[in-house]
C-alpha cells in the first residue's frame, strides 16, 4: 500500500471514531439535563423567589411605616410638676416656709402627695444634698419613742438609717435624720410618684 493510501485510509478511521464520540455524546446529554434534575432546578428558583419577594415586602412595610410617623417617638415620657424636683420614679418638692409637722402633711395632701419618703441611701443622700442648710420634716413619725417607726401610708419604716432623738416626728439636718415634737416649725419635704398623667409623645429631631 502507498504512503497516499496508508494516510487516506488512517483519515477516515479517524473520522469514524470522531462520529462514533460525537454520537455517544449526544446520547449522554439528555440523560445529563434530565425531566427530574429540570424539576429540582424550577423548585429552587421558586423557593429562591419567594425569599426576596417576602424580603421585599417586609422591607415595604418597614419604609411605609417610617414614613407614616417620622421623627415620633411612641414612648411616653413623665416629667415633674413646676417647682418639683425628679429623682428615680418620684417627685419632690421642698417648701419655703416653716410650719409644724402636721401642717406639713397637710401641705403635701394638697398637692396629690406625701411629705417625703425615701427608699433608699441614694433618695436619702440627693434629699440631704439637696435640702441645703435646712432642717425639713419627713414623713417618718411614731406614737412614741418605743413604738416603731412609720411612714404616712403607715408603712413601716425599714430601718435604712439610723434615727436620733426621743421625739415622734423625723427631720432631716446635716447629720441625717434626727426626731422632734410634732409642734416645732421647720421647713418640709413632700414627695409623689411621678407616675400621673404623661405629657404625650417626644418630638424627636430627624436631624
Amino acid at each position: 500500500m502507498s504512503a497516499e493510501k496508508f494516510s487516506a485510509a488512517m483519515l477516515e478511521t479517524w473520522l469514524e471514531s470522531k462520529e462514533e464520540t460525537g454520537a455517544k455524546l449526544q446520547g449522554e446529554c439528555p440523560a445529563v439535563i434530565s425531566p427530574v434534575t429540570l424539576k429540582k432546578v424550577h423548585f429552587c428558583l421558586l423557593g429562591l423567589l419567594f425569599i426576596l419577594s417576602t424580603t421585599v415586602v417586609a422591607l415595604s412595610v418597614a419604609l411605609a411605616e417610617a414614613k407614616r410617623e417620622p421623627g415620633i417617638e411612641k414612648t411616653l415620657y413623665a416629667t415633674c410638676p413646676k417647682d418639683w424636683i425628679g429623682f428615680g420614679s418620684k417627685c419632690f418638692y421642698f417648701s419655703e416656709d416653716t410650719r409644724n409637722w402636721t401642717f406639713s402633711q397637710t401641705s403635701c395632701l394638697s398637692l396629690e402627695a406625701q411629705l417625703a419618703q425615701f427608699d433608699s441611701l441614694e433618695e436619702l443622700k440627693f434629699l440631704r444634698r439637696y435640702k441645703g442648710t435646712s432642717d425639713h420634716w419627713i414623713g417618718l413619725h411614731r406614737e412614741s419613742s418605743q413604738h416603731a417607726w412609720r411612714w404616712t401610708d403607715n408603712t413601716q419604716y425599714t430601718n435604712v438609717t439610723f434615727i436620733r432623738g426621743a421625739g415622734e416626728c423625723a427631720y432631716l439636718n446635716d447629720n441625717g435624720i434626727s426626731s422632734a415634737r410634732v409642734y416645732t416649725d421647720r421647713k418640709w419635704i413632700c414627695s409623689k410618684s411621678n407616675s400621673f398623667p404623661l405629657q404625650g409623645p417626644r418630638v424627636l429631631n430627624p436631624f
